[in-house]
């Protein structure tokens, strides 16, 4: 026990040791044991190494510290490739490999601590009094010898390489290599449930083997005092399994890393595929993506899923940490720990997946009054995370920047995209205890609520029973939550490396084709989601297509992106039975047929050209192409070539043409609106389909005299879009071009006499086609606002929607400002532009010929 000890835990802490029993002689063939004093610490008390990922303290790769603590040469390699990086940039490559190298050391330590006792164990077999049988033994170390000597022998092989660091030194080779004998790990995964439940039963039958297999030792460390269980044997066991993921990870951070004309690149290329063709051929029941936990009884209780959920808490916000295991559901927050402690997690609560159940329709109650944050104060921290986004982007340009300016500037942004993470969801999501108890969840989408429940639902189908942890039990499996957790960092823009996407600002556009694979004829639609600010946002919803086991849609839409990097198709099922009414939201559910996503890779979505894909959803597949325009070629305006039609005409043109004052265009769209789509839940913010709003478009250019008949029979959100539409293609923005600068100043006013004073002066200084539209469309929004209730679309929403349409800058505003990235135009202009329309939807009604009668007594040279 005492060398498996030093192979696989790091430093010392006291502990109190379950000893062999003294018939037992560890010590077979040469295997010796350390002597009493290596036992003994500078106090005289026996020692046990506390567990830690640093490479391991084994004597032949360790080197030993000032302190007389060991260290190993591959830390403190990597340490220096660390420095050597921050001083002069070394390549990201080489700090990948040296880190893998690292851990290659301490998999080779634990293979070596899991072989050690297999000699004494062949020594007795053959006795009267054997500990495992020699079948026992072949089974339970299955394989165990030959991995071993494959990650040595590449351990070996690699080391010099990364010691003796060339640009064009490659290393594809060796794990093109040790990928081509992944042929050995299926061996032992197709094993690998055989060997645990020998080793269960041998532990249950032979005492001797259980004091070998599981050690159980009493922990002080600064004097708290606590116990734990931990099964060495078992959890070593399992490292094999979780090495081949952990491999193909590294690849894929090699491959980022290593330059396309790198002659490393196709060999590693070919090491990842060769990984990703095993690990899809792995058997789901050993999931080799986590690490397992070990119970007292000798279970392995697995993490399948976690995530961080809005918990609401006696009517407040929760930030949580939430894990799901095999057989219970675990709901944590992060303790609060000292500066350089390992952090820890505390557990709220737990739930046996036996006793859990979700909110059924017959019996659900009222929500509790939820706190919420006021919409403006919302998009309030939109505009501080893109403010200090921008702010970011500036130090960093600097050439004598201060990381401690971008240090505190992050310290920020992480405090307003955390508040925003935790304010902004809405969607319930209840589960309950069969013993009485509830719990309430907020989240995004119905995209996660419906992936939590199928995830618990799928382990609800195996023969579960209820389990009640021990509070020690307890204490060690939310201990091991840290190490086992998949999701490591809260999901802001704060906690992502540099090197990470900031995502795509400006117009995706979508056409939903068909989706195929249904087994029975249904009312079928799809919703189109993306990311923003850390969350999912629906943007988009097809029509439903009834009674079909084929819909096709043969739907485009154009979504606008706010830094998004994955776009979320939805399939459901319309149900239009009002006694099903789910009475957490209010709303008829539909049930989801399948749901999947696609991540938005700039270099794919950003060509001309439209990209077709399809994305499969238990059974179904969904078909739809996208193409992507960045915002700031969406900024960019183009007159109109024709002197005829309405689009793309200068709006004096078009009122002077009309002999009107408000565009006949706007003036029957709004008219259409308010008529029959006031109350549509997402006017305005959920898109309408591109090919009618290009059909009303054409109609509007050439003027066609049924031009009413098709407004009645189109679809509500394709007349919202065409109004927007129109907006957006004028030659100059609504509110002009010169103007523009003076409206950005203007909103930046802090006193609010001044503030009022120059924002009418601008209102008096458009022309008067320019202003009496504007005015038009905004008492058109506040009507639309005040059925807020119903249709969810507030003066902030409808700012958020407008605001970039009605004011853009020039291009040579743009110019003149020397910004490059769209995320920069963002941060600088949009909030602002969203911050002028919602002052002039939240000012008293504003009269075109109260504004002309008024006069002030400052220059009226804008």
């Amino acid at each position: 026990i005492e060398q498996i000890n030093h192979r696989v835990f790091g430093k010392p802490l006291s502990y109190t040791p379950l000893f062999f029993p003294p018939d037992f002689n560890y010590n077979t063939d040469g295997y010796e044991g350390d002597t009493a004093e290596d036992r003994k610490s500078q106090d005289g008390s026996e020692t046990m190494p506390f567990i830690d990922e640093s490479p391991t303290m084994s004597p032949h790769l360790c080197a030993r510290g000032q302190d007389g603590e060991a260290v190993s040469p591959t830390l403190i390699f990597t340490l220096a490739c660390f420095s050597d990086y921050t001083e002069k940039g070394l390549e990201m490559k080489k700090l990948v490999l040296s880190g893998f190298l690292a851990s290659e050391e301490i998999y080779i330590n634990q293979l070596e601590a899991l072989l050690l006792p297999v000699k004494p164990f062949k020594a007795t077999a053959t006795t009267s009094k054997p500990v495992l049988t020699m079948e026992q033994i072949e089974t339970i170390f299955f394989m165990i010898q030959d991995i071993f000597v494959i990650h040595k022998e590449f351990y070996d092989a690699i080391s010099p390489n990364i010691q003796q660091w060339d640009e064009k030194v490659t290393v594809g080779h060796l794990f093109q290599k040790l990928a081509s004998q992944l042929g050995v790990y299926k061996a032992f995964v197709d094993n690998y449930k055989v060997a645990v439940e020998t080793a269960e039963k041998c532990s249950l039958a032979n005492s001797q083997f259980q004091k070998i297999s599981e050690v159980r030792y009493f922990i002080t460390y600064d004097h708290s005092i606590f116990y734990s269980l931990m099964f060495v044997f078992a959890a070593l066991l399992y490292k094999p399994i979780d090495r081949v993921t952990r491999s193909t990870l590294v690849l894929h951070d090699l491959l980022k890393h290593t330059p396309k004309d790198h002659p490393d690149f196709p060999l590693l290329q070919d090491a990842l595929r060769i990984s990703q063709n095993f690990l899809s051929s792995i058997n789901e029941e050993i999931d080799p993506r986590r690490t397992a936990v070990t119970t007292p009884k000798g279970e392995v209780r697995q993490l399948v899923k976690d995530g961080f959920l809005v918990e609401v808490s006696e009517g407040t916000r929760k930030l949580r940490h939430v894990f799901l295991f095999t057989d219970l559901l675990l709901c944590a927050k992060m303790k609060k720990t000292a500066v350089g402690r390992h952090q820890q997690y505390e557990c709220k609560w737990y739930i046996p997946l036996a006793d859990l159940s979700f909110q059924t329709l017959d019996d659900s109650d009222s929500l509790p009054h939820i706190q919420t944050l006021p919409e403006h104060e919302i998009e309030e921290m939109k505009i501080k995370i893109s403010s200090i986004k921008s702010e970011i982007q500036k130090e960093k340009k600097a050439q004598k920047s201060q990381s401690r300016n971008v240090d505190r500037l992050r310290k920020k942004m992480n405090e307003q995209e955390s508040c925003l993470l935790l304010h902004s969801p809405t969607i319930p999501f209840r589960i309950h205890n069969k013993h009485g108890k509830s719990y309430l969840f907020l989240l995004s989408s119905d995209y996660e609520r419906s992936e939590w429940r199928e995830s618990i639902q799928k382990l609800q189908k195996k023969d579960l029973q209820a389990c009640v942890l021990s509070s020690v039990e307890l204490q060690v499996l939310t201990g091991s939550c840290f190490k086992l957790r998949t999701v490591h960092n809260i999901p802001v823009t704060s906690n992502k490396d540099d090197e990470e996407s900031p995502g795509l600002y400006g117009f995706l556009h979508v056409i939903v084709h068909k989706a195929t694979g249904f087994k029975e004829s249904a009312n079928l639609y799809c919703t189109l989601e993306v990311d923003s600010f850390g969350y999912f946002v629906s943007k988009a919803i097809t029509r439903v297509f009834r009674d079909t086991t084929e819909p096709q849609w043969n739907e485009e839409f154009e979504i606008e992106l706010e830094g998004s990097q994955c776009l979320r198709i939805l399939c459901y099922e319309k149900c239009y039975d009002k006694s099903k009414l789910n009475k957490d939201d209010n709303e008829i559910v539909d049930k989801i047929m399948g749901k999947g996503q696609v991540q938005l890779d700039p270099q794919t979505v950003q060509s001309k050209n439209w990209h077709m894909d399809v994305i499969e959803m238990n059974g179904i597949k969904v078909e739809f192409s996208m193409k992507f325009t960045s915002r700031d070629l969406s900024l960019k305006r183009t007159p109109s070539k024709k002197q005829s039609g309405v689009f793309g005409v200068k709006i004096s043109v078009v009122t002077k043409r009309e002999r009107s004052k408000v565009p006949y265009i706007v003036r029957q769209c709004i008219e259409e609106v308010e008529k029959r789509g006031i109350d549509e839940v997402g006017i305005y913010r959920i898109s309408g389909v591109a090919t009618d709003i290009q059909a009303l478009k054409a109609a509007f250019d050439a003027n066609t005299k049924d031009i009413l008949m098709m407004l009645s029979d189109m679809d509500i959100n394709a007349i919202a879009g065409t109004l927007k539409l129109y907006f957006r293609e004028l030659p100059e923005p609504l509110l002009t071009d010169r103007l523009y600068p003076a409206f950005m100043e203007g909103i930046a006013l802090s006193d609010p006499a001044a503030k009022e004073n120059c924002m009418m002066h601008l209102l008096r200084s458009l022309p008067d086609p320019n202003l009496i539209t504007f005015l038009t469309l905004l008492e058109h929004l506040k009507r639309v606002a005040e059925k807020e209730p119903v249709n969810k679309m507030s003066l902030h929403n409808l700012a958020t929607v407008f605001g970039p349409t009605l004011l853009r800058p020039s291009e040579s505003e743009i110019s003149k400002a020397h910004i490059t990235l769209a995320s920069d135009i963002w941060s600088h202009d949009v909030m602002a532009q969203v911050q002028v329309l919602l002052y002039y939807l939240q000012h008293p009604p504003i009269s075109f010929a109260e504004l002309k009668k008024n006069t002030l007594y400052f220059s009226t040279d804008v």
